[in-house]
């Protein structure tokens, strides 16, 4: 998703041992749904209307939760709302527990990365068109019925599609109308159109540790209230 313009100070933390946040334990020991894989990352902002928050990847070692990284986050410039009635166009964040099925970028992966990989070229297009086919979807070249003020060229993004993991928001059966385009991916100049992001440096960090095999999902939602991301 496009970013719109803002500024923000930055700090990526470093590794920590076992982490336990307010509240009893550890954050994804308190979830709904993890996702069922053994590493999770989680996107958690203050409240629905806010558009920065944190970001932090967990490992689950031996039953329980161990945190692996953190970042500052941004969020949609509208803050955040329900993934499962969310409204294309509204520069908002869908909250829920999403799949990442593949990881991309313009530059290489980082050294390390195990995720399956797309190198982002000229022909690299995501369709966001309500009358294609290709809706939600990468496409190379831009498909005929994909109109191009309806999609986004990812090579004209280079800061913020520098590293990507699409968030699988609408995307293994997508409703028109709801949303397309919904990725992890490195900070720009401000507040996302509805994407998650973080520094870059923290997005590689992310890639060098998310490990497919172990089936990491992502956890979008606020810390309380009708968005809490403990629901998801």
């Amino acid at each position: 998703m496009r970013t719109a313009l803002a500024t923000a100070s930055l700090i990526v933390t470093t590794l920590l041992p076992q982490a336990s946040t307010e509240g009893g334990g550890p954050l994804p020991a308190r979830l709904a749904d993890t996702g069922g894989g053994s590493q999770l990352v989680t996107a958690v902002a203050p409240a629905p209307g806010s558009t920065t928050g944190r970001l932090t990847w967990w490992d689950l070692r031996a039953g329980r939760w161990y945190e692996a990284g953190s970042a500052d986050a941004r969020f949609g410039a509208n803050g955040l709302t329900e993934g499962s009635t969310r409204t294309q166009g509204t520069s908002t964040t869908p909250t829920g527990l999403y799949a990442l099925p593949f990881a991309f970028g313009i530059r290489p992966a980082p050294a390390g990365t195990a995720y399956p990989y797309r190198p982002v070229t000229e022909a690299s297009w995501w369709c966001q068109d309500n009358a294609s086919a290709a809706y939600n979807r990468w496409t190379e070249p831009l498909p005929a019925d994909c109109r191009p003020g309806e999609a986004e060229h990812l090579v004209t993004y280079a800061e913020q599609y520098a590293h990507a993991l699409l968030v699988a928001f609408n995307y293994d059966r997508p409703v028109h109308g709801r949303g397309a385009g919904i990725f992890l991916h490195a900070h720009g100049k401000g507040a996302t159109a509805g994407c998650v992001s973080v520094p870059v440096g923290a997005m590689r960090e992310i890639l060098r540790w998310a490990d497919p095999a172990r089936e990491p999902h992502i956890a979008i939602g606020t810390e309380a209230g009708e968005l809490a991301v403990t629901r998801y």
